[in-house]
């Protein structure tokens, strides 16, 4: 059982689209099985890695919908608390670094 009537700052940021962000997911996972089929069939490599590009690009705007919400919501609650709110922005940069670096 959920305890976000309680705590607030435990609510994902992406609550009010939750489910523009499962679509999102479906659509890409939809890709990742256009790819396995791809090769299956021995698709030509070039084309298999433009569809490799296309599911990396949705899931990148996944991320960063995520992350916008994430900025949005969480740090927005964190923002009356100076220690938590460096906690939010030290675990933000994380993500961000981890997203640059993939």
């Amino acid at each position: 059982m959920s305890d976000h009537a309680n705590h607030p700052e435990l609510i994902p940021g992406y609550i009010d689209n939750k489910d523009a962000v499962l679509k999102r997911l479906r659509r890409v996972e939809g890709q990742v099985r256009g790819l396995q089929r791809m090769v299956e069939q021995d698709t030509y490599c070039i084309d298999i890695l433009t569809q490799v590009s296309a599911a990396t690009k949705a899931l990148e705007a996944v991320a960063l919908g995520l992350l916008d919400d994430h900025l949005r919501h969480c740090l927005a609650h964190a923002a009356s608390d100076p220690v938590d709110l460096d906690e939010k922005v030290t675990e933000a940069s994380a993500a961000i670094a981890r997203l640059v670096r993939s």
